[in-house]
């Protein structure tokens, strides 16, 4: 997945507000004025933010938006990482490196900003409930001999509906570990809740996935 140059552009040219216009908008990683090391939790308020701001997209962008594709389809996803870099950048003061990874930080505001389009993904994931329904009733027809994509089908059916009954909170900690690939601890800093809520409802929700998966299946992927 190709990420727009505008929206580094617009991350870069923000960043470099007050600063030399004729700079360049993004900084290669043997910078040696970016301490690559420390981008798991990088100090955003010690000069220029621009060049570490740049590594920091080159490394999450493209993660960041196949997540939020996957919640709210590509183009609102294209927006919405270009927005969640912005407001990153816009309140990197607030952000402390000894309370938690930038990436969990970051994801935590693209959280806030999904929390404008839960009726988009809701309407989404009951259309995709929909639509593979009835996909898998035509692959079940007299002439099918893909019983694979039945299954499949039927997973994505089952899935989809599974996700757009839980609660916005449910779906929020379940898909930042199970699809953004965070672990709890990282869930629950973006979040802002306790590591122990995290585990708590991950436990809860994916029992209830489990009951409504095909028997010997699994709907948490």
């Amino acid at each position: 997945m190709r990420i727009r140059t505008s929206d580094a552009k617009r991350v870069n040219a923000a960043a470099r507000i007050g600063k030399d216009p004729h700079m360049q908008p993004m900084t290669d990683a043997s910078d040696p004025a970016v301490p690559v090391m420390g981008l798991d939790r990088p100090d955003l308020t010690s000069g220029d933010p621009a060049p570490v701001f740049g590594l920091l997209f080159d490394r999450h962008a493209a993660p960041l938006h196949r997540y939020l594709a996957r919640r709210v389809g590509t183009e609102t996803a294209h927006d919405l990482v270009g927005e969640t870099f912005l407001t990153a950048l816009r309140q990197r003061t607030a952000y402390c490196p000894d309370a938690g990874t930038f990436r969990a930080w970051l994801y935590g505001i693209a959280t806030n900003l999904l929390r404008h389009h839960v009726r988009t993904e809701v309407r989404g994931l009951n259309a995709t409930a929909r639509l593979a329904g009835r996909d898998e009733r035509v692959a079940r027809g007299p002439d099918s001999h893909v019983p694979d994509a039945v299954d499949a089908q039927r997973k994505a059916a089952l899935l989809a509906g599974a996700l757009a009954d839980l609660s916005e909170a449910d779906r929020d900690t379940l898909l930042l570990v199970s699809w953004a690939g965070l672990e709890p601890a990282e869930a629950a800093e973006a979040l802002g809740i306790p590591q122990g809520t995290v585990r708590s409802r991950l436990h809860r929700v994916r029992r209830q996935l489990r009951a409504r998966a095909p028997k010997g299946g699994d709907l948490d992927d």
